[in-house]
Order: C-alpha cells, then sequence, then structure tokens
C-alpha cells in the first residue's frame, strides 16, 4: 500500500449539490483561473456546495490581508491542496518534504515555518441570478481563523476559535455576479493553549500540530428562511420492539429584516406532515412536526447483533409557494441504557438486550488526512476483530465516519481528550491552561456543535464529556445544556475515569491501566485493570509490527537497535518519558521466551507475547461479563490503530498489516468461544450469540514439548446460555509428567462432532509472579517470570501448503490456502500473508483465520478476501512462516 496522501485536490473537482446537511447529486461545477480553482455557486435554494480545494501560503510571505481575498490576487508559488488539509499534510503531499513516516526523517522538518499563520484561498463564481442568500458553512478550523470575502474580513479569530465549533457567515452581501474570493487566516495551533486536539503520548507531534482546516467548508444557497438543526427524536418499545414514535424537529430561521410567513413539510417513514410558521425578523423558531407511530419498526443493532435499517428524513421549508431551503438526514431507531449496576459500573444494553463493550480507541492519520477507503477498511477491521464499539478521545471524525459507522454497525463513544486545554481547569499540574472566559464559550458551542451532528447517528451511543478529569460543575453545565438542547438520545458521561461530577453524577468508568506490558494472569485479577466493571482506556502496551512493516519503517541501524538494546530510546513509540523505551515489553520478552538472537526472533517472539497478552484480556473480560459479583461490562483496548508507523499501542499497524495483537484479538472475540481460565485453571465456553447453545462438546488436552499427550478429557451434551453466557466445561487438574514449558490444546464441537472452534496455549508450571505492592498507573511489575523457554527446543514441524485463488465479481478476490502437518512435531502458530506484486503483502486482507497450530496429521483451509487491485497485476501467492515452520512462498 502507498503512502497515504490524502488526496491533493486537482483543479477541476466534482462538488457535492446537497440539501443543507448531506449530498445526493453531484456535476462539475468548477473551472480553473490563473488565481486557482474557481466555485461555481448553485443557483438553487436549498443546495450547498463544498469547496473543492485551497491554495496556501505562509503569512511571512504575504502583506496586505486584504487584498488575499480579492479576485485576481496573484498566488504564483501557491500549494495547492485539498478541500480537508492541515498544512503540513498539503506540503507534504506536494513533494516538499520525505517520507515522514521513515526511521527519524521528521525531525528534520523545520517547525518554524508553522509558528506564523498560514493562508487558504479559493474562488468562487456567482451566477446573474438574484434573491438567494449565500451562506458559508465553516467547521473544522485548527485552531482559529480571521475569514475574509472580497477585501472584507467577515470573522475574527476570537469568532473562529476551536476545533469543533460551527460558524455560519451570511456574505450575501459582499458576493456579486462574477468571480469572488474567500480566504482563511489560519492561526496556529497549541492545544495546551487551544481548545482543539492533540496527540498527548500516542505518538510524535506533528511538525505543523496540525494547524489547518479538516473538515469541508461548505457554501449553501437559500432562500429568505433557512432551515437548521433537523433531527429526530426517537422513542422505541422495550423490550417488544413492536412500535416507535418519531418526532421530526427542525429549526427555522429568517434571514431577513422583514417579517415572513413559511410553510414547513416533512417526510419521515413514509408519512407526509406540515406546518405553518409565522417569523419576526431574523427570527429563529423550533418547529416540532406531529409525532409518527411506527408499527413493527425496522430497529437497528450494533454488527453481530442484527440489522443495520436506516430511516430519513427530508425537510423542506417554503416561503410564497417556492422552495427556500432544504435539508435530509437519516436515522436509525434503536434504544441505548447505561445505569450503572450494583458494583458501580457501567452497563450498556441496546434495545433490551445487554452488551458487553469489546473496544478499542481509534487513531487518525497524524496529518488528519482523510481518506475515505482508508478509513473504512480499518472499520471493517473492526468487524473482523470481533469487536463493536470504537471510542474517539478527541479527534472526533468527520460525517463519513460516523455515517459508516452507522451502515457497518461499528457502536462509537466519541468524547472530548485529556492532557491539555479540555482539561486545563481541572487536571491539576498536568499539561492544559487554564480556560479564559471566552473558553466556556467556545466549550459550549462545541458541545453543541457536536450533539447536533452526531445525535441522529445510531452508532453514537453516548458522549464522554470529561477523560482523565471529569468537568468542573460550570463547565459541565455548558455541556449538559448544549446536549439537552440538541435533544442528545443517550448516556451523558462524566468522564473515562472513575470519577463523578454534579449534574451527570459518577462515570462508572475506569482507567486504571495498565498501559505497559502485564502478564496474561493479570486481566484475571479483580482488581486494578483487571476483568471487572468498565475500563476505559487499558493494553498490554506495546506492539511491534511484522518484519515487512518494521523494514518499511526504520533503518537498518535502528532495526539493530531495536532487538539489541532494550534500553535505548524508541522514536516510533512516543515522546513520553514513562513510554520512551520498549524496556518493561523486551525484559519480559527475554524473561520469558529467551534472549533474542537476531531481529527475526526478536519478532517472532514478540508476535507471541502479543498475542497470548492480548488473547488474555478479552477473554478474561468476556468470560467475566456474566458474573454474579463485581462483572465485566465494558473494555476499550489502548488502542486499535496508530496514525503513525508506530511500536506503540495498536492491533494492526499503520499499513494496515496483522500479527499477533490482531489474531489473538480476533480468537477472543469469537461470537461462540472456547478458552482457559489463567486464574483456575477452568475452560470455559462464552456465548456472545443472542440464543443459547446446545450440544457441544470440549475436549482439553495438555502435551510436553516432546509432543507427548499427557492429559486429555472430552466433556459432552454443553448447553451455553446466549448474550454473553458462559459455561465452564472442566477444571484441568494437577497433570504429572509436565515441567517448564506445555501446550494445551482446546477444542469445541458442535452436536455432530464438527470442530467449530480451536484454542492453543502455551503454559508454564511456573507462573508468573505479578508484584502487586508495586502497582503503579500504567503496569505492575512482576518479579519472576512464567518459562515458556521450552518453545525454543521445539521440533522443526513440516506442512505441505496447497492455494488456490478466485477473482469475484465485486472486485475482490479470495485466496485459499489448504495446510496439512505432514511431519512428526506440533506446527505452532502458523501465518499466513498474501503477496502481491514485488513479493509485498497485500494489505487491507481478512482471513478466516490465521496463526494457526496443527498437530501432526490435522489440516486446516484458511481464505484470505482483498482488493484484486492491490495485487497490480501480479499473480497471488501465499508466504507461510510459523514458530517452528520454515518460511515458504506457495502458489508462484
Amino acid at each position: 500500500m502507498k503512502l497515504r496522501k490524502g488526496g491533493v485536490c486537482a483543479l477541476v473537482l466534482a462538488v457535492a449539490l446537497a440539501g443543507c446537511d448531506s449530498g445526493t447529486a453531484t456535476r462539475e461545477v468548477t473551472r480553473t483561473s490563473p488565481t486557482g480553482t474557481v466555485l461555481a455557486l448553485p443557483e438553487t435554494a436549498g443546495a450547498s456546495a463544498v469547496i473543492p480545494g485551497f491554495l496556501i501560503q505562509s503569512s511571512a510571505k504575504v502583506g496586505d490581508e486584504a487584498a488575499v481575498s480579492r479576485p485576481g490576487f496573484p498566488t504564483a508559488g501557491w500549494t495547492p491542496v485539498a478541500s480537508r488539509s492541515t498544512v503540513f499534510a498539503g506540503l507534504l503531499a506536494a513533494g516538499r518534504y520525505p517520507d515522514p513516516f521513515y526511521s527519524t526523517t521528521m525531525k528534520s522538518v523545520n517547525t518554524a515555518d508553522f509558528k506564523v499563520p498560514w493562508w487558504y484561498r479559493a474562488d468562487l463564481s456567482v451566477g446573474g441570478e438574484t434573491g438567494l442568500r449565500t451562506i458559508v458553512d465553516l467547521t473544522g478550523v485548527v485552531s482559529q481563523a480571521d475569514v475574509w470575502v472580497d477585501g472584507t474580513r467577515v470573522a475574527t479569530k476570537d469568532q473562529v476559535a476551536g476545533q469543533y465549533t460551527r460558524h455560519e457567515l451570511d456574505i450575501t452581501g459582499l458576493v456579486h455576479a462574477g468571480l469572488n474570493s474567500i480566504a482563511v487566516k489560519v492561526y496556529p495551533n497549541d492545544p495546551n493553549r487551544q481548545l482543539t486536539s492533540g496527540w498527548i503520548d500516542w505518538t510524535q507531534t506533528p511538525p505543523d500540530r496540525n494547524m489547518g482546516i479538516v473538515r469541508d467548508v461548505v457554501v449553501r444557497r437559500t432562500g429568505a428562511v433557512a432551515v437548521h438543526s433537523a433531527h429526530v427524536v426517537t422513542g422505541l418499545a422495550v423490550p417488544a420492539l413492536d412500535h416507535a414514535d418519531l418526532t421530526a424537529k427542525v429549526d427555522v430561521r429568517n434571514q431577513t429584516a422583514a417579517p415572513a410567513q413559511a410553510t414547513v413539510r416533512a417526510t419521515l417513514a413514509g408519512t407526509t406532515l406540515s406546518r405553518s410558521v409565522s417569523l419576526a425578523a431574523h427570527e429563529t423558531k423550533t418547529v416540532a412536526l406531529t409525532p409518527v407511530g411506527v408499527a413493527d419498526p425496522s430497529v437497528w443493532w450494533p454488527a453481530g447483533m442484527g440489522a443495520q435499517p436506516l430511516y430519513a428524513l427530508d425537510v423542506s421549508v417554503d416561503v410564497a409557494g417556492a422552495v427556500s431551503d432544504l435539508a435530509k438526514e437519516s436515522f436509525g431507531i434503536r434504544d441505548v441504557k447505561a445505569p450503572l449496576n450494583s458494583g458501580g459500573a457501567r452497563a450498556y444494553s441496546i434495545n433490551g438486550r445487554p452488551l458487553l463493550i469489546r473496544g478499542a480507541g481509534w487513531s487518525p492519520d497524524l496529518f488528519l488526512r482523510w481518506d475515505a477507503r482508508y478509513v473504512e477498511d480499518k472499520v471493517r477491521y473492526v468487524r473482523d476483530l470481533g469487536l463493536n464499539t470504537i471510542r474517539l478521545e478527541g479527534h472526533v471524525e468527520a460525517d463519513e465516519f460516523f455515517t459508516l459507522t452507522d451502515r457497518l454497525g461499528i457502536l462509537t463513544l466519541p468524547g472530548w481528550e485529556c492532557c491539555d486545554k479540555w482539561e486545563g481547569d481541572v487536571n491539576g499540574d498536568e499539561p492544559g491552561e487554564r480556560w479564559s472566559e471566552a473558553d466556556f464559550a467556545v466549550a459550549q458551542k462545541s458541545m453543541a456543535a457536536e450533539a447536533e451532528r452526531l445525535r441522529d447517528h445510531p452508532s453514537v451511543i453516548s458522549f464522554l464529556i470529561g477523560s482523565d478529569f471529569p468537568p468542573s460543575a460550570r463547565i459541565e453545565k455548558g455541556y449538559v445544556d448544549a446536549l439537552r438542547t440538541a435533544d442528545w438520545p443517550t448516556p451523558v458521561v462524566a468522564a473515562a475515569s472513575d470519577a463523578s461530577s454534579p449534574i451527570t453524577g459518577s462515570s462508572g468508568l475506569k482507567m486504571t491501566g495498565p498501559y505497559d506490558w502485564v502478564p496474561p494472569a493479570y486481566w484475571y485479577a479483580k482488581r486494578e485493570g483487571g476483568a471487572t466493571g468498565f475500563n476505559s482506556e487499558t493494553s498490554a502496551g506495546p506492539d511491534i509490527p511484522t518484519l515487512d512493516t518494521l523494514r518499511r519503517m526504520m533503518s537498518p541501524a535502528e532495526l539493530d537497535t531495536l532487538w539489541r538494546n532494550f534500553d535505548a530510546p524508541q522514536y516510533h513509540r512516543s515522546p513520553s518519558q514513562t513510554f520512551g523505551t520498549l524496556a518493561i515489553f523486551d525484559n519480559a520478552l527475554a524473561g520469558r521466551y529467551g534472549a533474542p538472537t537476531s531481529l527475526e526472533d526478536y519478532v517472532r517472539k514478540a508476535q507471541l507475547a502479543q498475542y497470548e497478552a492480548v488473547r488474555a484480556q478479552f477473554e478474561a473480560y468476556g468470560r467475566n461479563f456474566r458474573d454474579a459479583s463485581d462483572p465485566s461490562t465494558g473494555l476499550v483496548y489502548w488502542m486499535l490503530n496508530s496514525g503513525w508507523t508506530s511500536l506503540h499501542w495498536q492491533l494492526f499497524d499503520y499499513y494496515l498489516d496483522q500479527g499477533g495483537a490482531y489474531y489473538g484479538a480476533k480468537k477472543a472475540n469469537e461470537p461462540l468461544h472456547v478458552q482457559y481460565s489463567y486464574d483456575d485453571r477452568s475452560v470455559v465456553v462464552v456465548n456472545s450469540r443472542h440464543g443459547s447453545a446446545t450440544g457441544l462438546t470440549v475436549e482439553t488436552a495438555l502435551y510436553a514439548m516432546d509432543g507427548t499427550q499427557k492429559y486429555l478429557r472430552s466433556v459432552p451434551g454443553l448447553t451455553v446460555p446466549g448474550d454473553g453466557g458462559r459455561t465452564v466445561a472442566l477444571t484441568v487438574p494437577s497433570v504429572g509428567g509436565l515441567s517448564g514449558t506445555y501446550l494445551a490444546r482446546l477444542v469445541l464441537k458442535d452436536g455432530s462432532g464438527r470442530e467449530i472452534g480451536r484454542n492453543v496455549y502455551w503454559l508454564s508450571t511456573k507462573d508468573d509472579v505479578i508484584d502487586w505492592a508495586n502497582n503503579d498507573w500504567y503496569y505492575v511489575p512482576t518479579s519472576s517470570y512464567a518459562d515458556l523457554g521450552g518453545l525454543s527446543g521445539m521440533p522443526r514441524a513440516t506442512l505441505s501448503a496447497t492455494t488456490t485463488s478466485a477473482a469475484g465479481t465485486d472486485g475482490t478476490t479470495t485466496t485459499s490456502v489448504t495446510l496439512r502437518n505432514t511431519g512428526g512435531s506440533v506446527a505452532l502458530m502458523v501465518d499466513a500473508h498474501v503477496l502481491g506484486a514485488n513479493g509485498a503483502p497485500v494489505l487491507p486482507v481478512r482471513w478466516s483465520d490465521n496463526d494457526v497450530s496443527l498437530w501432526p496429521g490435522e489440516s486446516a483451509t484458511l481464505t484470505a478476501t482483498y482488493r484484486t487491485a492491490d495485487l497490480a497485476g501480479a499473480v497471488p501467492s501465499v508466504r507461510l512462516s510459523g514458530w517452528n515452520v520454515a518460511t515458504t512462498v506457495v502458489g508462484r
């Protein structure tokens, strides 16, 4: 996959025409001029157009501010950028810098270039029609901006402040028939001083700190009366789900100095509604249309629980018999509840069914470049991983993101971020300046804009108004007032940490860590980050990518240091001193598996360590979900992905390659899953499906490292209740003849004896000893490690493999590889990668299963699906590797 560049704008682009909230039709409405892109404004009331791109330049190279926004201003030497682009992203796309994802290249960028404002400029063409008003709809400015139109400043940086505020600028009196110009002077970003977003300890900070315009700038055309804030308030009968009441609400605004009479019309769930309204000059009224009752509604469910149907609301406002403005919204019918359980933990349910939140933390691209296909690939990985939720701490994505999560059935938990200005009033001596009076207004406007934008998305199930700290009483009131005014339909949570605030009360969440390596048994203890309650961010820390990705992101010298020097600072981990090295992870790796002998040995051991750690984390929370006391209710893995090439906090890497962490999570989150418990040695079947599973058999076997079977027991006739229910099949006894390292194989069979699940563990007769007395916020030390060194003595396994590939009609290809263990040794953790042009991995890819283990004589067929175009014309082949399997390529 090529380095993501976010799509540099061409000089002739299609512009979406739409109602004020979403677009359905396109036509070519741009042309070029000596000064860059010209957007021809639509000449229909209720239509809108996105400015398709800008020309940017440093303010250090611009003199007369007013002149920048006048037609004909000379722009030689200015850089064309996309409709959404930070300054650095635009310059990077224009080839001004080498690959910032490789080695320490980004260090060489001169950050002084971004200490001054930058100009964004575009031209607008207005036709000869009269009577339409022209509105610039501006949001996503990082951090502040002055806005100029045709030589007149229409807004200052004190007005356009904050990444999430929305600004509707009426420029009707300034634009004229013919060519017009708009210029936006964007000021530098400092998330410790402005209510924007930053990167905390996730990754290195971009050279420009993401200054720029990161959402579409929309130009709307309306008549005298405009439509705003169209949405639907839904009421679903729970648990019957046989009836829903829908109420359409819309704000209508008279944009003129004269009184107006308007008619609001709406189509909702097949019913047409209308209402007349009288408006004084410049008056806004909220119109609620007669509720619509829907029998047997199509209910929206998360993926794995049901379908994701959506409804539409279409609104028009007429003045004097002519359309003055239009709006269109989609929404889903569903019911979300999240009360506190008896232990004080927040327990979510959807449509009356209990829901274990299995989530992970989202990271956008480091330079906030929007690539719709890339984002969809990542969200589809969420489904493939068996997760149901994405948490967005800050970096609340564009509209398309939530449209995508609606469609794919992935729940979202957006909220404000920690460790900067957002919590500057409440976080003590942590980063972030205290708030000024102006900041309180910006925060409330940010909340109002995001609430209006997100409320109709069924995938949004809460808003976290605090992260590490809850807001103060005054700040919370501003947030809650904005949410209530917007008819916010889902629970509002005070913080991601264990905290309370005066209005919303206890968060019901905990933020106890860990954030660095801990042994698998950690997750089973009902303390700190263990599997009890709702943990809003936690993981066993680092994630070492595959060799393919490591060689793309680090120099040979850096790779040599990676495996040789555990205490070396790692630029691709974190700027934080706490997470600056891999020492905790590396020492555990060497202590448990043996010191690495090469880069390749280091990476293969890391994949095993990451697989077992991530699997245990999700398995523990899954097992404890239906506990009678102190159940687990939610888990957000920290993090899902990285916006940069990283060694830190990710289930898959920037290039979408998958390693042990990915497949450990995928295994643990199977809908019907057999697992081993590190705390009490029980073998448990967990059923996340709605219906009960009956007639199951669990077979448990233990093996010494020489392959000798030391224990075997089969337990038939098991029934497992649905909705996260569990059944204990057996408890593994103490078994003689095992010393040091051994293997456990769990097999799940259906009523006909067919294998429907398998799970393989590498275990030790010597336990990891956790030093609970010295627990810290980011990890707990391990005073003595388990002995997994016996894995290094496993005999080499022999596999035979055949592959087949078939191209589908939907632009995808399916490749299947059938593996058979033809030798006398267990083949442990066999990994398959589809290769395309130049022998590079084909990514993204979704495997039916991977990192599998086969006993002598066993076989398995793994199936991969990917885009045919990503083969780049090559014939697909499959590279096989494993813990004790020689690397081979088959199928070419």
